[in-house]
Formats: structure tokens, sequence, C-alpha cells
């Protein structure tokens, strides 16, 4: 064994002597997500300028981790040596390992083939040693997410279907079609090098047509200004709610995911529903508008939200926000609670994180040492591009949104699905420079959980003041906003909440149509004023679960909140705001 002084000259510990198993892995991720297309290098200044942010020193080289791992041997020989008698196992036929669990294997010669059953096998045992040895290490819960995501980037890049010899069924195919399938897969490879950066294209766009078969709900545009379009839904009902319905959509992405195919549309169940809906539709930014920021974004939907009460006749709106429109909204309610404005009546929040403490991986990727370097890129920019986020949200699941296309495009010889959840997904939008500082802020100093921490227009908020019903939707496998960030909501809101649990994931959560077989949602108790002494764990163990979609639940508290009937309609627009053209508008497109 090596000195500590011998270790100091060692320049593949880069003079600190060995790391730990953790300062190894955190390298490696750092590594990764300061050197990568959607953040590029770090800052070369010691400090981001004009943010605050401490800007950590640069990552280790991969012969520098090569040196760690020699230095800490022990978890790695542990695994290694149970690796290599599993290995023994499945070479002489004795392994229990059904490698028919894991969806890439269920072709028939990965069990009738002897030699694909072994290859399978063995790889199906060293993808486990890889998270095996994470889990062994001494690390907290953030650090294992991120030692997780590297192990997913590895294994998920080796398996043997990803390439042509290693996947009967695109074998099969290419005798079928007599090699066409190869070469429409290469075709389709040169297709996307050109044309979308390299990954592999997940949809088929071109059966989905905004205003015909997605974003079809019926309305007008009523109301425009540079930030943004607001639409409002024709009735579908003789009778409708009194208060209307405003609905903030994320700024990541575009407004119809609430909008997808009929059947499928949260605003046409909602319409149905007797509601008086109205929608956001931001405007995609470019890097003119790279000022824009979070108070730019609140006047936006205040002069909104000023049609929107004029149209209806009423001084009160119930509000709806979705992911990161959540963060405007909340943003918006402390503001008005600060300057004595009741115009909100009810808030609902889908999918939102506001309390950013909750270790994800998203929150590494863009948090902590790296705030800085993904801030001074978008500063510098003055966009944070939309093609960008997308990539990183295909990153964080590697197999089912990467791998899964490169097999069904490159090896098969296919046109990607047809599906409107992609096809919406990949309809990216850009973030300004402004607004991306001021959520970046938000998001890594968890600045909207203390009170006064956040100023809107000038005035200091505390979420904790504000006093209107809300109703939190969160997912129980969503990888984006954690259920447990979502529930911290209704003890950050002052008033009575109501917590609904999805057993589903992010977009799954959103788009829960009362027709799906397999939805399922939890619910509680009303929460009244705890601040905080409601645990995630407390609610669940004390939840009823229900089969069916979250839709119905939420359609019957806002009947509650929305005093009673009155007739539809007749016209959707006003003198004082005509109509600027039927729905989806503009912006979206």
């Amino acid at each position: 064994m090596s000195t500590t002084q011998d270790a100091d000259k060692d320049p593949l510990t880069n003079g600190k002597g060995a790391q730990s198993d953790a300062e190894l892995l955190q390298a490696a991720f750092d590594a990764i997500r300061l050197y990568n297309p959607v953040f590029g290098p770090p800052p070369s200044d010691g400090d981001t300028v004009g943010l605050g942010i401490e800007h950590h020193e640069e990552p280790l080289t991969i012969q520098q981790i090569v040196g760690a791992v020699l230095t800490n041997p022990t978890a790695a020989i542990r695994r290694s040596a149970g690796l290599a008698v599993e290995t023994t196992k499945i070479v002489i036929g004795a392994s229990d390992i059904d490698v028919g669990r894991d969806r890439r294997f269920r072709h028939d010669q990965y069990s009738s083939n002897p030699l694909l059953r072994r290859v399978a096998q063995q790889y199906l045992a060293w993808r486990a040693s890889i998270h095996d040895y994470v889990d062994d290490l001494d690390l907290n819960e953030a650090a294992n997410q991120q030692g997780h995501f590297l192990a997913n980037l590895v294994t998920e890049a080796a398996a043997p279907t990803n390439i042509l010899i290693g996947n009967p069924a695109a074998i099969e195919r290419a005798i079928e079609t007599r090699g066409r399938s190869l070469q429409r897969g290469f075709v389709n490879w040169l297709r996307d090098q050109a044309n979308n950066g390299g990954m592999p294209s997940m949809v088929d766009t071109e059966p989905f047509v905004l205003g015909e078969t997605t974003a079809a709900t019926p309305g007008e545009v009523v109301f425009r200004n540079e930030v943004l379009e607001l639409i409002r839904y024709t009735p579908a009902t003789a009778k409708v709610h009194t208060q209307p319905l405003f609905v903030i959509p994320p700024q990541i992405n575009k407004y119809y995911i609430l909008d997808l195919s009929p059947g499928r549309s949260l605003v046409e169940a909602t319409v149905a529903a007797d509601h008086q809906v109205f929608m956001v539709s931001w405007r995609n930014v470019t890097t003119d508008h790279r000022q824009w920021d979070l108070d730019h974004y609140v006047l936006a939907l205040m002069e909104a939200m000023d049609a929107t009460m004029a149209l209806t006749k009423q001084d009160k709106i119930n509000l709806m926000a979705v992911c990161a429109g959540g963060i405007t909204a909340a943003a918006a309610l402390g503001y008005f609670q600060a300057i004595g404005d009741e115009r909100i009546n009810s808030a609902s929040f889908l999918v939102t994180a506001l309390d950013w403490g909750v270790p994800t991986l998203l929150s590494s990727m863009v948090g902590g040492a790296n705030a800085g370097p993904v801030t001074e890129r978008s500063q510098t920019a003055g966009i944070l591009s939309g093609r960008d986020l997308s990539r990183l949200f295909a990153w964080l699941r590697p197999n089912d949104l990467v791998w899964n296309y490169w097999v069904n495009n490159y090896l098969m010889g296919k046109k990607p699905p047809a599906f409107d959840v992609l096809a919406w997904n990949v309809d990216s939008t850009n973030l300004p420079a402004g607004l991306h500082g001021d959520f970046m802020a938000i998001t890594s100093q968890n600045t909207l959980l203390e009170a006064d921490g956040v100023e809107v227009l000038g005035e200091k908020i505390d979420l904790g003041k504000v006093m209107v019903d809300s109703y939190v939707i969160g997912g129980k496998t969503d990888h984006i906003t954690p259920w447990e960030s979502c529930f911290s909501t209704v003890n950050m809101l002052g008033g009575p909440s109501t917590f609904v649990l999805c057993t589903s994931g992010h977009v799954q959560t959103m788009v829960c149509p009362p027709d799906n077989p397999r939805a399922t949602y939890l619910t509680g108790p009303p929460i009244k004023g705890t601040k905080g002494k409601t645990t995630p764990d407390s609610w669940l163990e004390s939840a009823t679960t229900h089969n069916g979609s979250w839709w119905p639940d939420w359609f019957t508290w806002l009947k509650k909140h929305s005093d009673g009937l009155i007739n539809a309609p007749k016209r959707l627009d006003s003198d004082e705001h005509p109509s600027l053209g039927p729905a989806p508008g503009t912006y979206v497109r």
C-alpha cells in the first residue's frame, strides 16, 4: 500500500491522496454533467459572475478516476468475486437468472439458443453487479441516485440487444426483408444525424396535426400579449360553473399535453364536466427575449387573468398549474397575498415541485456545483434550448428513451411509433435566460420554502400566508418531480389542502383519462394548516386506494369551489376582448 506522501505525488490522484468511494463517484458524475452537450464546460472564472454561486474544482479525468478505483478496491473485489461465481454457473448452464423478466430478452431465441441465453444471463449478472456495487458504497440518497444514473448510462449502452449480432429479432427481420430493414435503418440513422442531433427519433409526428388530431378542443384565442395567448374553450354543456378555471401550463414544452388526442384530453374532459376553461399558451422564445424573467411572466399572467375575469364577469378564478408552470403560479399567489389581491379562489398543482430539498437525479444534474455553469450557459446564449432539455430528460431514462428507439429505428429499420405523448414531448420550447436564472435560483437554493425567500415585483412573498384551498397531485413513479416533493406543497401553503397520489409517472399522471383500465390513485383527508407536521409517509399510511382516474375526483373538488351553475355563454369573446382566431392559436405553432 502506498503512503499518503507517495499518493500526494501520484498524478492519478491529482495530488490529493486516495479518494474515497463517494469522492470517486462524485468525480465521475461531475465529469459527465459538466462536460456534456446540454450544459457545456464550466466557467473559467473562480466564481460564476453575478450569480453568487461558487464554482467547484474541475472534475477528475478518466485516468484519475481509474487511479482512484485502484486505491479503493474493497467493494469492487467483493462484487467481482460474486460475478465470477455467477459467470461459472452461466457457463455450465446452472444459472437461475430468468432472462425473460427483462423485456429486451423475450425473443424465443434467448430461451432456446444456449449461446444467446448465456450472453443475456451474463449481461444481466454484470448489470446487477454494477448496481449492487453502487449500493455497497457509503453514499447518501442523492449520491446513490447519481451512482445508479452513471451505472445506467454504461450498462444500458452495453446491452447485447443494441447490436445486430446480439439481437435475434433484428437478424430475423433482416433475413425476411432481404436486407432492406438494414438499409432503411441506415437511412434512419443518417436522417437523425442530420436532423435530430444524432439522437434516435422517438416518434412519427406526421399523424399529429395541431388543431385537428391534437390540441383539437374547440375554442378561441381571446387575449394576447408578448408572452402568452389565452384560449377560451367552447362550453360543451348548457350550464357552466360560475368561477372560471385558469390553467397555467409549464414553460417547458407546449400546453397541449393537457389537450392531447380526443378522449385523452384533460381540457376536453373538464369542459364536459361543466367548467369554463381558459388556457395559457406560452410563446416559444428566442434570444430576443433573453431578459424575460419571473416578474415578466407574472405580469403577463395578471393581464390574462384580468381578461378572464372581464370576459366571465367574475372577480375570482380557480387556478390550475402544471410542473414548471406551478412555480410561476406559486410566485403569483405569493405576490397576490402580499398586495392583498384576492382574485384566486382555489389553486390546483399538478406534478409541481415547490420544495427542492428532496434529493432527485434532476436536481443533481442542474443544482449544486452545476448551478453556476448551467445558469451561465443560458445567460451567455440568451436561452436554454428546448432540444437540449429534451436530450437531458431522455438520458435520465436511457433504456426507454434512447436505446429502445436505437433498436427500433436502426436495427429493425422501422419508423418510430406514432404516439401523441411522444409527439408532444419532441415539440420542445426554449426558456429565456432571465426566467431560467430565476428558476435556477429557486431550485438550487430552495427559496420558496422560506418566508421572504423570493421577491416578486418588488414584494417579498411567503407561501405560508397563502390561505386558498389547494388540490395537489403527485405521481408515485415520477422521476422528474417526485411525489414527496409535490407533497411538501400541502405544508408550504397556509390553507387547507387535498393531496392525491397517482400510481404513475410524470406524464402518465397528467394524461389519465377515465377509461384507463390500469389507473389507480390514493386519497386522504384534507390537510388543514399543519405547516410541516404531516409527512409523506404518515399520509401514505392512512391513504385510501381507488381504481380509475383522478380526474373525476378533481372535478368533484373543483365543483365545490365554483359557486353554482349559470347559463353557458353564447359568445366566447367580447367587444373589449375580441376573438384573435380559433384555438389552438399562433404561439403554439
